[in-house]
């Protein structure tokens, strides 16, 4: 998982990539392609 300042590059790599808060964080997760995962916070 990648740390990034800019969640918004990290959304733009693939189409099934999510945003989601948890605890304060946003994640990006995706269920197709687990490689693309990231975080924010």
């Amino acid at each position: 998982m990648k740390v990034r300042h800019s969640i918004k590059s990290a959304k733009n790599r693939d189409k099934d990539n999510k945003v989601v808060r948890r605890k304060g964080r946003i994640y990006i997760i995706n269920k197709k392609n687990p490689r693309m995962k990231a975080r924010q916070g």
